[in-house]
């Protein structure tokens, strides 16, 4: 069907342009199911309420920086004796996110914690949470940079705004005081107003040890622990199961 340049203008100045995407098919459909005018409006809204929603999925996916976009139906957790499944699939509803909860993903190194918090990051992004995704030490780095250009405020805010924050590979080294106090900072800022995911190859026991002053230490860990959902996990390595079999460990 030609559609007039008037009714053309007209969408878009109502910001229903997409609507001409599908509307040659719902009229089409139209006759041929003798649909009443009701039911063809109501498919052409619901076709332009789909469309706002995948395009405003995915904004948030992009606004994510994940790494990978992973599900968790690729979750291999056969390969996790012990892991409480039915546990991760009440993380996947991200009731934990609409309660401000945290989740702390911690074992060694391989076992897949960034797959499975960037999957519960996806799936809060499509549940409609806003959700960012940072490496513990791009996280650091990006701070120090902002206060050699005057941008730190700007930076923390970042950190702060989402619902949910993931922070990936927390603990690799010992903390600066500087950094000790801006962990502590988003921790207690986002106490009671978002949700933190942490990945850590050491248990949040050890995380102490790893702040200069143990104060701050104890104070942030009252915060975070305390209303978080640990989940430990331990198995084989996800790395060394799909590393070419003709390459050593060392290379």
């Amino acid at each position: 069907m030609k559609v007039s340049q008037n009714l053309t203008s007209r969408l878009k100045t109502l910001r229903l342009s997409g609507i001409l995407e599908s509307l040659d098919v719902r009229l089409e459909q139209a006759r041929s199911a003798s649909l009443g005018y009701l039911e063809l409006l109501e498919l052409i809204v619901q076709d332009e309420i789909e469309r706002r929603e995948a395009r405003n999925l995915g904004q948030r996916l992009k606004k994510a920086a994940f790494e990978e976009h992973k599900a968790l139906e690729e979750f291999e957790f056969a390969a996790l004796p012990g892991i409480n499944v039915a546990a991760i699939k009440d993380l996947a509803t991200c009731l934990f996110v609409a309660r401000k909860e945290h989740v702390i993903l911690y074992g060694p190194p391989g076992v897949g914690k960034t797959h499975l918090a960037q999957a519960l990051g996806n799936q809060a992004c499509r549940i409609g949470h806003a959700t960012l995704f940072v490496k513990s030490t791009k996280l650091f780095r990006g701070l120090h940079n902002a206060r050699a250009d005057d941008t730190w405020e700007k930076a923390l805010k970042k950190l702060l705004a989402p619902d949910l924050l993931i922070i990936d590979d927390f603990g690799l080294s010992a903390l600066t005081m500087t950094q000790a106090e801006e962990f502590y900072e988003i921790i207690a800022e986002r106490h009671q107003r978002g949700s933190i995911i942490i990945t850590s190859n050491r248990p949040p026991g050890d995380w102490l040890s790893l702040f200069p002053d143990q104060v701050m230490a104890n104070s942030a860990m009252d915060r975070l622990a305390h209303r978080a959902h640990h989940v430990a996990m331990k198995g084989d390595s996800y790395r060394k199961k799909t590393r070419p079999k003709n390459q050593s460990p060392e290379q």
